[in-house]
């Protein structure tokens, strides 16, 4: 299979590599300046291609890893995106987190074109989609999956099949609502700690001998202890996109998002400030008193 990608950021860099040197398949990319460098994914074969369409024309799997529902929209859906020129049977794999009812949207365009979808969003880091170690939440048709499961398989440690379309997405939002609101509560406590000097150490110690044992402490530990951000490279603003995909999925679903609100807003203030390109790790000092 001839496998195409469209967004080679954080993630969608570690996924190329990895369709490349584990998978050893083909693979063509949307040349695009939000890319990180691709001289490493050139220099394994990879090919520059100028629209998604012509991501599409060479492509029988085509990985989208972009920001959110309009950017999928827009390379779907578009004047030149992969609809125009999909190949017979190809399969859409969209690794974006995005809204459910966009992805059902986006699949019936696909399928009137002669492909189909699946919605695959990633749990885990930058540094496990280097390392190929991505685990996949997949919703769709099982015999799609199973068709393109050779190059998921290259750049995942886990492929799991969650249901039909869509649930990928709605799990992702799920998932990552509870995540980021957790890491969103840590930073407020943090700051909070730091402004009555407690010492930081002692703050973390605590939390992990109690019931504040969790992954998000482990992201935001090194941060709080020793200003280390890298713990989790991930953009507020993206935080901030994700709490609102859910706030408008529940919204959608009559279900209930007042802590959601809550999370929402302290990431919009953030953002209001200036700090949407800070790390979520950031968020312990933003946090802070600023008389303190």
């Amino acid at each position: 299979m001839h496998v195409g990608i469209i967004g080679v950021g954080l993630m969608g860099h570690g996924i190329a590599r990895n369709v490349l040197s584990r998978g050893g398949f083909a693979l063509s990319f949307l040349d695009h300046p939000g890319n990180q460098p691709v001289d490493e994914i050139v220099s394994l074969g990879a090919v520059a291609c100028a629209t998604p369409a012509e991501v599409a024309a060479m492509s029988d799997v085509v990985i989208l890893c972009v920001t959110g529902s309009p950017q999928v929209e827009a390379i779907v859906a578009g004047d030149q995106g992969v609809a125009t020129a999909l190949r017979q049977n190809a399969v859409i794999v969209d690794c974006s987190t995005a809204l459910p009812e966009s992805t059902l949207r986006m699949a019936e365009i696909v399928r009137a074109a002669g492909g189909d979808y699946l919605d695959a969003p990633m749990t885990r880091t930058a540094k496990h989609a280097h390392e190929g170690t991505l685990n996949l939440l997949v919703g769709g048709a099982t015999d799609t999956l199973e068709r393109v499961r050779p190059v998921l398989s290259s750049f995942t440690e886990e492929v799991a099949h969650v249901g039909p379309l869509s649930h990928g997405h709605r799990l992702k939002l799920l998932h990552n609502y509870v995540s980021v609101g957790f890491m969103t509560l840590l930073a407020e406590a943090a700051a909070q700690s730091a402004d009555a000097g407690v010492d930081p150490a002692v703050f973390v110690d605590v939390l992990a001998s109690g019931g504040g044992a969790s992954v998000a402490l482990e992201r935001l530990a090194p941060f709080i202890t020793e200003g280390d951000r890298e713990g989790l490279p991930f953009f507020v603003s993206n935080a901030q996109k994700d709490i609102d995909y859910y706030r408008a999925m529940s919204e959608q679903a009559g279900a209930q998002h007042t802590v959601a609100d809550g999370v929402s807003q302290a990431l919009a203030d953030a953002v209001a400030d200036g700090h949407g390109q800070a790390y979520v790790p950031e968020l312990c000092a933003l946090f802070k008193n600023s008389s303190s």
